[in-house]
Parts: C-alpha cells; structure tokens; sequence
C-alpha cells in the first residue's frame, strides 16, 4: 500500500509513491525485523531459564514444602495429619534440647567462621606473593578440600581422641594433664571446629587469591614508593579492594558454619551429638526429630527456624560490611 506526493523538480512537479508498511521507516517493521528483535530481547531470559527452573524446582519447592509440613501434625510412616498452626513450633521453642543445640551452633560456628576467615586471607595474601613454587602451595591448599569428610573424621578422630590421641599424648609428653575431647562441651567443640577450618581454610584462601591478582600491581607500585611496607599495602590496598569477595566469604561461610552437620555427626559414633549432648547442633537436632523421633512437623519447623536465623545473620553481616565500607568512604 503506498500513497501519491507530488514534489517539485525545478520548474515541473514529479508525483512519487511512498511506501507506508513492510519497509524501515514507514509504517511497522517486516517480520524478519520484527523475528530478530524479540530474539534480542528473548535469548537472555533462555539462556539463565535452566538455573531458575532447577532453582524453583530443588530450592524453592522444598523451602514452601517444609513451611506447609511445619504447620500439620505430620509423622515419618502416617502422614500428614490434621492442622496443627504454629503448635510445632511452641513445642520447639519450649524444648531445651533446641536451645541446647542452638548455644552448640553458635559456639562451633565462631570457632570456625572467624578462625577460618582470617587465616585465608593471611594465606591468600601469602600465595600472592613471589613466592617459590607458589603453583605447587597453590594447588596443595586445595588438597583438605577434596579430601572426603568421613575421612577427615577418621584423621581427626586419631588427633583427638581421648585416651590415644595425637594431641593428648604430645600434652602428657610435656607434662600436662590429657583433654576429654569428647566429653567436655569446649574442647569438643574446639576439635570439631578445628576439622571445619582444615577442610574449608584452603578453599576460601583460593578464592581471596583470585580477587587478589585482579588488584592492579600500579597500586603497590605506588604505594612501595611512598614507603609503605607489605603489611601497609595490604591493609591499606589489598582489603579494601577485595572487600566485595570478603562479604562474599564471610556469608558463605556464615551459611555453613550454621549447617554444620558431618563433622559433629562423624565425631560421634551414636551420632547424637555426644554423650549430654555437649555437641548437638541444630542439623543434628533436627534430624534426631525426623529420623529417630519421626515427628516431621517438629523437624520441619526447626528447619524453618535454622533458615530465619541463616537469614538474619546474612542480612546483619552485609549490613555490617556496607556500613564499614561507607565509613571509611566518608572518611577519605
């Protein structure tokens, strides 16, 4: 379809057709344009579709599934039972198994977090140097990671055991009395804090060793001529560039350190925790309830409990971190 314009040319009139459709510029885009744009537009939401869909499916699903199951009196062999509200969990909350469990949580999950934090971060800082055969220290950090954890708790079940262990018989060589690692609620802890940092320290060192070489060598450079030290640079340069992969790590790890469940659950042959207790965390809590109570509704409303506080100290550790970060902005 085109409609007739007369335009002059010199002293005569010329009467031209333009076109009002299936050309650029008149009227809507033909359907190869029209194809190739909605490709533009589509292809990304294509492309990321399999991470949302398998998110929905194994993340979120389950996530909705606990919270209906914690609401219902719900057993392990019968079922879902009749509607029970927020009856689960007043039983949790009123249980002091679970705050028993929650005080073991926190007290494993500092001894690790922190520790395991700092130190790679000193090794990450280490193997970003010239040093000598850094690709080999590089590769062996790695080396606890893949290590299985039933074999970790086979090795630290030996460094600290009780009568024959390791680290009590170096005590009693120097004259001091032996530690009851599986009996006293400290030491334990201290023992199954010490596996976590073992397997996880090299890992995260890994990842604060990748931020680290993408900081710019200039920087250094720079900061060498005006007299700053290593340990000014890295301070002073190397933290608060990295600072972004640092609030990474520290709520990954906070997020594992309150899952914590195969290396207290190794470190005990019952598997509950230790003889009082004096070990169970809030995992190992709430599998006792599925598996050996087999009272799901409970079990379920402690795993909804577990995700809230995950939720809470994720949330107040990047608020921190952003907080000290525009601190030190507005300092500058």
């Amino acid at each position: 379809m085109s409609t007739k314009t007369e335009q002059p040319v010199g002293d005569a009139s010329v009467t031209v057709a333009s076109p009002t459709g299936g050309r650029p510029g008149g009227g809507r885009a033909p359907w190869r344009q029209r194809l190739a744009l909605l490709d533009v537009k589509v292809t990304p939401y294509v492309f990321v579709s399999p991470f949302f869909l398998l998110f929905l499916l194994v993340g979120m699903f389950p996530l909705a599934y606990t919270a209906w199951v914690s609401v219902h009196d719900w057993g392990l062999l019968s079922g879902q039972g009749d509607f029970s509200g927020l009856e689960n969990y007043r039983r949790v909350l009123e249980d002091r198994y679970f705050w028993n469990a929650l005080r073991n949580t926190f007290s494993i999950f500092v001894l690790s977090s922190v520790p395991q934090v700092l130190i790679a971060l000193v090794l990450a800082g280490l193997l970003d140097t010239q040093l000598r055969g850094r690709t080999l220290w590089r590769m062996s950090i790695l080396i606890p990671f893949v290590v299985a954890p039933a074999a970790v708790a086979l090795i630290f079940g030996n460094v600290f055991g009780d009568r024959y262990g390791l680290v009590n018989e170096a005590l009693q060589g120097i004259g001091l009395d032996p530690i009851r690692w599986h009996v006293d609620a400290l030491a334990s802890h201290v023992a199954i804090a010490s596996m976590v940092n073992w397997r996880w320290t090299g890992y995260n060192a890994l990842i604060f060793l990748a931020a680290m070489q993408a900081v710019p060598r200039d920087l250094y450079e720079s900061a060498a001529l005006d007299g700053a030290g290593r340990v000014r640079q890295f301070l002073s340069i190397t933290i608060p560039t990295i600072r972004p992969t640092l609030i990474f790590v520290v709520i990954t790890s906070t997020i594992g350190g309150l899952q914590i469940f195969a290396e207290p659950r190794l470190f005990d042959t019952q598997g509950l925790g230790g003889s009082d207790r004096q070990y169970q965390t809030l995992t190992m809590y709430l599998w006792e309830l599925g598996w050996r109570v087999r009272d799901l509704g409970m079990a379920s409303a402690v795993a909804w409990l577990l995700f809230l506080i995950i939720v809470l100290f994720a949330g107040f550790n990047l608020w921190v971190s952003r907080r000290t970060g525009a601190l030190r902005g507005g300092a500058r």
